[in-house]
């Protein structure tokens, strides 16, 4: 690279660079740079020798293996009672937390650099081995390693002499390889288990982190040595090791988590630390250091006004004001003691530290107490910041995933995006620009994370709500038809029972997985709901997770995927296929999503969260015809299949209005009809669809089913405006019948009357639904609807305004003598000239009257007393007329409703009179009747017409012998 950026730099200034000849010096001179560096080092051999023999008492003992840690019950808080209360105490304070690996790297590269010492002293080869038995690689910096055992042996063949030391290189690389990944693991073990008591004895008394503070700093270093040990030997495998799988370690997020609960221990508890250190300086470590100071034979003045200023400082701290908030600074303090230390260090010093050893212990340990004051978190940096695993995010995320996947290890996956607010910790002063690049990853990863984690949780609520929902769907009553048919076979002979068995479907007795022997052996909903406990209680452990100046909610990230996985299962429960139109019954939709709504609300049990603001997220936007991704609802669904599919078919098939039962009937089977009438359209199916989609999309519904009438109705509009001159003559000559019967002649009522089918029947269908409105809100909320019907009842008797009374009514399903809903179609489809349109309104009505005795050459037009109704619907032409009059004449403002169909009664009654004239041969009887019925029909569901002024226009006799011959008719057929 060097020689290329030479070569540009003569091209560009037609000269070498001026430095090129000296960096390829130092670069060549270096080309093996441990012999360079040896020979530099040379001088300082001394020095280095005594810096590695300090280590000689620390490092043996913090690479104690597993059992040495258990046979001196390592960071135990509760193996001697009595000392339970005093603080822990050590010679070399700072030095108990120092990381294992900073150590180890001290060591090889030490000895490395100075390799003489080797051959000079056996005492250090008591560091030596152990270092490079422990492992073999180290850390260079953040992910860059040294594979140190072939790079020693390579550097020590190149000197004279060094064979042995060579051997020992090798056979020490074959001891890590043999026993390091073992030894690991154990200490791993033993620190799970460490920390968990250290958790709940703190946890339960936050007293004692005042005291033992310094086992929460080692309890830290330990693990921390641990992790990184494993995430640099995991990454960078040694060549002998087999894809490393000795290495993997399932209980790792374990560890992790106490980390980082007791990391929010002492943040948690940050002013115990305060309160009691800030006492322990100022009412213990004052006066020993006091009494040392004046026991010093030889002090000079520097000196003695550094060790003087500690004394007045530590004697003027005061507890109120750390109460009050105020925390004193010690870095003057720490500054001042590495003064000292410089002071006392040179040759011709008088007061000479290391001839002072209890004055410089007392000095270090002071020092500590003070970090504990106003530096916790540079204390917690030092010895539990993780941020190594911003620089092997593979190795991370995979840890993630597998704590996912083991059952006893899904509780602790919360501690990975907690690990994320570590990774700032990792950006260097000589490289700020990747401060953002960091941030933005630490954000992404805590996002995945988090993402993941709700993920999961949401998977297992879904498995578990499909088992409900298939263990609820075992009650429902057509699944008992098995259970009943095998009681009346029983009574039967054998043989016909064998016959019929074989083609019934095999009976499931519900409550039959509840079953079992023994408690231990557990079924897949038990291990479900295991895993659905560890995973909540790890999403439930931290409220917010703080990263780069981000707050995040991890209850949100499970809402979230909750919501979006409830509103995509109650589309999914309806079981709509678009080829075959079938879809579920509301009944049984209802069903399921109360098991749904039931297995969510468990979920409260182990999480603190709001779940009913997610029924009412979901369960409001499906009210709506999109939700809020924009995807088809229940409600939608709903009314496109009832509008295009039910309501179709029940004017093209043997499917029949009864008002008796208040539901659609099917007459006659029917193999090309994929479902039965009466199981979408009876008083329960349609409370519960109107329990599903609410009065909003009840609303939605009907205001879809009068723009249907209204665009039936622009159609009729048009055959009158066809027929015009025919009917202005019709309008008035109801007093002249043989008129009437010779205009009458003229016209074609197919089109008219089938149109006028389809409306009555929407109408009907309408009317059930509205009822069926009134019924669920009437009992969700009584007070509402008492105060709408009072509200209504008053409003209209004092007179008032009753068009917004009426819109007011019919939002909860109350019926209006004019459809406000049907209005505000019909003046969308208005046409221009008021007059015109008003003229063809009245003459719709005429087109009607005259229309209805051709019915009596129908045979569906005779009437069924069973179902209180005609098979051909006509009787829903009742709802059709006092519907449209209602609505078109109010539309035009004249307040002649009445008047209209008064006229209409009169031309209806006139026509059919004509009828008693015609021979039995040209009229039947039976269908002659039922026509008759219809008139008095009409009446009865008119709120302008009355029994009296049908009576004017039309016998009542002649409508009571139809009552009686219909009747008569019908009772043999029940025999």
């Amino acid at each position: 690279m060097l020689a290329l950026y030479n070569h540009a730099y003569e091209l560009a200034h037609q000269r070498s660079e001026s430095s090129f000849a000296r960096m390829g010096k130092m670069i060549m001179d270096f080309q093996s740079p441990m012999k360079k560096l040896a020979e530099e080092f040379i001088p300082f051999e001394s020095c280095v020798s005594t810096a590695l023999f300090s280590l000689l008492h620390l490092y043996p003992r913090r690479n104690y293996n597993a059992a040495q840690w258990r046979a001196q019950e390592m960071l135990s808080l509760v193996t001697k009672p009595t000392v339970l209360l005093n603080p822990a105490q050590s010679e070399t304070m700072r030095c108990e937390y120092l990381p294992l690996d900073t150590i180890e790297r001290w060591i090889i590269i030490g000895y490395m650099v100075c390799p003489t010492l080797l051959q000079s002293n056996e005492r250090n080869h008591g560091l030596w081995r152990p270092a490079l038995q422990n492992s073999y690689c180290i850390t260079l910096f953040r992910d860059e390693v040294l594979m140190f055992h072939k790079y020693i042996e390579f550097f020590f063949d190149s000197i004279k002499g060094f064979g042995k030391r060579v051997a020992e290189v090798k056979e020490s690389a074959n001891l890590a390889l043999q026993n390091a990944v073992g030894l690991h693991r154990e200490r791993r073990k033993y620190l799970r288990s460490a920390l968990l008591e250290l958790i709940q004895i703190l946890s339960d008394q936050p007293g004692l982190l005042g005291p033992k503070a310094l086992y929460v700093l080692m309890g830290f270093s330990f693990a921390r040595d641990e992790i990184l040990w494993l995430v640099r030997h995991t990454e960078h495998l040694h060549p002998k090791m087999k894809k490393g799988a000795e290495l993997n370690d399932p209980q790792l997020p374990e560890l992790l988590f106490y980390i980082e609960e007791l990391r929010a221990l002492v943040k948690k508890y940050y002013q115990v630390l305060q309160q009691y250190y800030v006492q322990y300086l100022n009412g213990y470590d004052a006066i020993v250091l006091n009494n040392l100071v004046k026991n010093l034979p030889l002090c000079p003045e520097d000196e003695s006004i550094i060790l003087s200023s500690f004394v007045q400082q530590m004697e003027s701290l005061n507890l109120k004001e750390i109460q009050g908030g105020q925390v004193p600074d010690f870095a003057g303090f720490r500054l001042d003691w590495f003064r000292l230390q410089a002071l006392t260090s040179i040759s011709k010093a008088t007061l000479v530290l290391h001839e002072n050893g209890e004055l410089a212990r007392t000095l270090n340990t002071i020092i500590f107490h003070t970090m504990m004051v106003d530096s916790v978190d540079q204390l917690l940096f030092e010895t539990s910041d993780l941020s190594i695993f911003c620089h092997h995010s593979r190795l991370f995320e995979n840890a993630f995933e597998r704590s996912l996947a083991h059952p006893t290890q899904a509780r602790f996956a919360i501690a990975f995006p907690l690990i994320c607010t570590h990774f700032i910790n990792c950006t260097h002063d000589v490289c700020p620009e990747e401060k953002y690049h960091i941030g933005e990853r630490s954000l992404s990863v805590t996002n995945a994370f988090l993402d993941r984690l709700a993920k999961e949780i949401k998977d297992i609520v879904t498995k578990i709500c499909s088992e409900q929902c298939n263990l609820s769907d075992q009650l429902l009553p057509k699944n008992a038809v098995p259970a009943l048919v095998k009681m009346e076979i029983t009574k039967l002979k054998e043989k016909d029972q064998q016959k019929i068995l074989k083609d019934l479907p095999a009976e499931v007795t519900p409550g039959k997985e509840s079953f079992r022997k023994t408690r231990e052996a557990l079924t897949g909903m038990d291990k479900l709901h295991m895993l659905l406990t560890e995973l909540c209680t790890g999403i439930n452990h931290s409220a917010k997770i703080v990263v780069w100046e981000h707050v995040f909610s991890p209850k949100e990230y499970l809402l979230q995927h909750l919501e979006a996985r409830f509103s995509k299962a109650l589309v999914g429960m309806m079981m709509y296929n678009p080829n075959t139109n079938e879809i579920a019954k509301p009944t049984e939709l209802i069903t399921s999503v109360k098991t749904y709504m039931h297995v969510l609300q468990g979920i409260e049990n182990y999480v603190h969260v709001d779940i009913p603001r997610v029924f009412n997220n979901v369960l409001l936007q499906q009210t709506q015809q999109t939700d809020s991704h924009g995807e088809k609802t229940i409600t939608m669904l709903y009314t496109n299949w009832y509008l295009e599919v039910f309501l179709r078919r029940v004017t093209s098939s043997q499917i029949c209005y009864s008002p008796f039962q208040k539901a659609f009937l099917t007459l006659h089977p029917d193999p090309q009809l994929p479902f039965a009438a009466e199981e979408y359209t009876d008083i329960s199916e349609l409370r519960a669809l109107a329990e599903l989609t609410g009065a909003y999309g009840m609303k939605f519904l009907h205001e879809s089913l009068m723009w249907h009438i209204a665009s039936q109705i622009g159609e009729l509009k048009k055959l009158v405006s066809e027929n015009k001159d025919i009917l202005l003559k019709l309008r008035v000559s109801f007093d002249r019948p043989d008129m009437m019967l010779q205009l009458s002649n003229q016209l074609r009522f197919e089109n008219l009357l089938t149109r006028l089918n389809i409306i009555g029947v929407i109408l009907a269908f309408s009317s059930l639904t509205q009822e069926a409105l009134t019924d669920v809100i009437s009992q969700r909320v009584p007070f509402l609807f008492a105060s709408i019907v009072d509200f209504r009842d008053h409003v209209k008797a004092g007179g008032q305004d009753a068009v917004v009374v009426d819109v007011l009514s019919s939002s909860i399903g109350l019926s209006c003598n004019v459809d406000p809903a049907l209005v505000n179609a019909l003046r969308a489809e208005r046409e221009i000239v008021p007059e015109k349109d008003y003229e063809t309104c009245c003459l719709l009505m005429v087109f009607i009257a005259v229309s209805l005795r051709t019915l009596v050459k129908n045979e569906m037009t005779v009437y069924s007393p069973t179902h209180e109704a005609h098979p051909n619907n006509c009787h829903c032409y009742a709802k059709a007329i006092n519907a449209m009059a209602g609505a078109l004449f109010q539309l035009h403002g004249k307040e002649d409703v009445e008047e209209r169909l008064q006229e209409f009664l009169a031309l209806a009654s006139s026509s059919l009179l004509t009828l008693t004239q015609e021979t039995d041969k040209q009229v039947p009887p039976k269908a002659k009747d039922s026509v008759y019925l219809l008139l008095d029909h009409i009446v009865k569901e008119s709120p302008f017409l009355t029994q009296d002024l049908l009576e004017s226009c039309f016998p009542y006799a002649l409508l009571r012998n139809s009552f009686h011959t219909v009747l008569k008719r019908d009772v043999p057929a029940k025999h």
